[in-house]
């Protein structure tokens, strides 16, 4: 048959008509020669990010495993992005910007709890037979992940731990760890303001977990009561109610995602699996922002 009777050379030689699908193309004035061009693939790095996925085991269901944390690393790294310029922005007394960003950050969650319905799709047998390949690797060892509970103000010492083998993954812990908290620049704004937040919660070791203060519940109340004067604390307020409320539907559906899968065996890191996620879910980050809505 000759290169005519085939529709013509796939490089464009040849006389053949185009198609239509061709000839849409052709008329859009598509780019279509990336020799000499950066591509799609090389602006995202592609031959990297897709040869990154090497399942242990034959298990068929193994690269969801994989792919399902990987793609949540790389939210988590957008989500770290957005929270520490948000932070910045807020020791700027740039609310509006930090606004934004804190939006975004909550709909980042939302993404992040959409894909555990997708890791919900494996059986606890099809878990079981790729189980014994993770060894003791466990998304309870995500650099990212504790640098993000650090920023909420989960604060941890003991979880420098993990992370103690590698010294720059230790190094970033550690410094979101000594980091003030996004709740911490919150309060430090409202006492800038001139709101009455004590110097305990302005001017604290910032390792250590926030502790909830009955002076703190009052200066919110204050802003609460008076929105008019505090617009856009008032605004900070509830977008933090937003990212708390997405946060704990994150650990919720993680936990049932796990019980669904493994039920009450012990997880790959250590824990208990469920039982120390059940425990996560009572750590409350911004514990003023919830109180006040019971006594405003």
């Amino acid at each position: 048959m000759s290169e005519h009777e085939h529709g013509g050379c796939p490089m464009g030689h040849g006389s053949a008509a185009p198609t239509h699908n061709e000839q849409i193309v052709r008329d859009e004035g598509a780019q279509l020669d990336f020799s000499r061009a950066m591509s799609y693939g090389d602006y995202l790095h592609l031959d990297a990010v897709l040869s990154a996925q090497h399942p242990l085991s034959p298990a068929h269901d193994e690269m969801l495993f994989i792919i399902q944390h990987q793609t949540s690393e790389l939210w988590m790294k957008l989500m770290l992005h957005e929270l520490s310029a948000a932070m910045q922005a807020i020791r700027n007394d740039e609310l509006p910007v930090a606004f934004k960003m804190l939006a975004r950050v909550s709909r980042i969650l939302e993404q992040l709890v959409g894909a555990w319905t997708v890791l919900a799709t494996m059986t606890p047998t099809e878990y079981s037979a790729l189980r014994p390949y993770l060894a003791s690797s466990s998304g309870f060892q995500s650099a990212q992940y504790r640098c993000i509970e650090f920023a909420m103000g989960n604060k941890n010492a003991a979880m420098l731990k993990p992370h103690a083998h590698k010294a720059e993954l230790l190094a970033m812990v550690e410094a979101a760890w000594r980091t003030p908290s996004l709740y911490d620049e919150a309060l430090r704004l409202m006492a800038r303001r001139g709101l009455a937040v004590p110097a305990t919660s302005t001017e604290r070791d910032w390792t250590l977990p926030y502790a909830a203060s009955d002076e703190v519940e009052a200066a919110w109340l204050q802003v609460y009561r008076h929105t008019d004067q505090h617009w856009d604390l008032y605004q900070l307020g509830e977008k933090l109610a937003d990212l708390e409320d997405a946060f704990r539907l994150w650990r919720f559906r993680h936990l049932t995602t796990v019980e669904r899968v493994i039920g009450f065996k012990r997880g790959t890191g250590g824990t208990g699996g469920v039982s120390y996620l059940k425990k996560m879910l009572d750590v409350v980050l911004f514990p003023e922002i919830w109180r006040l809505r019971t006594d405003l």
